[in-house]
């Protein structure tokens, strides 16, 4: 490995150790009591058949106006419109691209769905936004998904976005 692969490999190891534990202290600090698992909550799972993923989404979110191609979708929060929960696949990648991703794939992945499927999951705490972005890579796609919220509310959607994450699915 060629010393600037070896910087390239550090960096990502110390961002995604940062970016790992602010999201933990969040998760632990931020959370309030109220479990949403916990609440009269109900679900509903959105099906992309064209790049073939699916999550669950709380059935009183709102889709907004889907892409004309059918990537993905944007649900929001029926109380607040700044939450959202997206998700869309992206384009095939060329063939060289995925064989140099699947020599480094496996140092940026660190996060498993309960379907066994890998990926990289980061939280963004910014001044006004804050996110929660899960990317997973298989074959010649790239899959993505994200909850946002204003950085003063990402506290309370922390375990729900957390929680959707892990029920991502791949077929």
């Amino acid at each position: 490995m060629s010393s600037a692969a070896v910087k390239t490999y550090n960096l990502r190891r110390v961002i995604v150790g940062l970016v790992s534990g602010v999201g933990t202290a969040i998760m632990f600090s931020g959370c309030s009591a109220t479990n949403f698992q916990n609440s009269k909550l109900t679900w509903e799972t959105y099906h992309n058949f064209r790049y073939g993923f699916e999550f669950p989404y709380p059935s009183n979110w709102t889709a907004l106006t889907a892409p004309d191609n059918n990537d993905g979708v944007t649900f929001v929060a029926p109380q607040n419109q700044n939450v959202e929960i997206s998700a869309w696949a992206g384009n095939q990648l060329p063939e060289s691209i995925t064989q140099d991703i699947k020599t480094v794939k496996t140092i940026d992945e660190n996060f498993q769905t309960a379907q066994g499927v890998s990926g990289l999951l980061v939280v963004e705490v910014g001044k006004e936004v804050s996110s929660m972005k899960l990317t997973i890579t298989q074959g010649q796609l790239k899959y993505y998904w994200q909850g946002k919220s204003n950085s003063q509310e990402f506290r309370y959607y922390y375990r729900l976005f957390y929680h959707i994450a892990q029920q991502y699915k791949i077929r």
